[in-house]
């Protein structure tokens, strides 16, 4: 089990002494938490919510660190996508998707259920929100409507994991 403390306190620590270098940490945490394979690895969901304090409380510029979440996310996306598309049913026998093949039921499963939806819809769940683009990308959906609601999902997502824990901040008058 990955102890997610011994990953948070360390870039937390690391953005708060050098702040510049946010944006450029949020982008390569959601790139990361959008990478089919990445995802389970990287605990990206709580450092993005302890950054948004970090925004209000070091008084950084919420509107950079959100476009470079965003943007790391539509790129992870479009990768996982790209990955599929390329390797197609291949996708499903790479680690860490060969041990979990649940995971890609799942996301077969919700694309199935929810189309262009899922995409948009599935960043907001777990382990759908890495495993839906590639699935995307293995049953060929159509590349225009795939980065629409990979673009437009991505830019609410960020905002999702970076507002709370700013307005929470701003709201407690810290």
């Amino acid at each position: 089990m990955i102890d997610f403390d011994a990953y948070a306190a360390p870039v937390m620590d690391f953005i708060r002494a050098r702040q510049s270098f946010a944006p450029a940490i949020v982008f390569a945490l959601a790139f990361g938490e959008s990478i089919a394979f990445l995802s389970l690895l990287i605990p990206a969901t709580v450092l993005l919510l302890g950054i948004g304090a970090l925004i209000e409380a070091g008084g950084l510029d919420f509107w950079s660190i959100w476009f470079a979440a965003a943007c790391g996310a539509v790129l992870g996306d479009a990768l996982s996508y790209w990955f599929g598309l390329h390797f197609k049913q291949r996708a499903k026998t790479f680690w860490p998707l060969s041990r979990r093949p649940d995971l890609v039921q799942q996301g077969e499963s919700f694309f199935a259920r929810f189309g262009i939806w899922g995409v948009a819809v599935g960043r907001f769940f777990g382990p759908a929100r890495a495993v839906v683009p590639l699935i995307a990308g293995i049953l060929a959906m159509p590349q225009i409507p795939f980065q629409v609601a990979n673009v437009l999902s991505a830019l609410v997502w960020a905002f999702v994991m970076l507002a709370p824990g700013a307005a929470v901040l701003k709201a407690l008058g810290w």
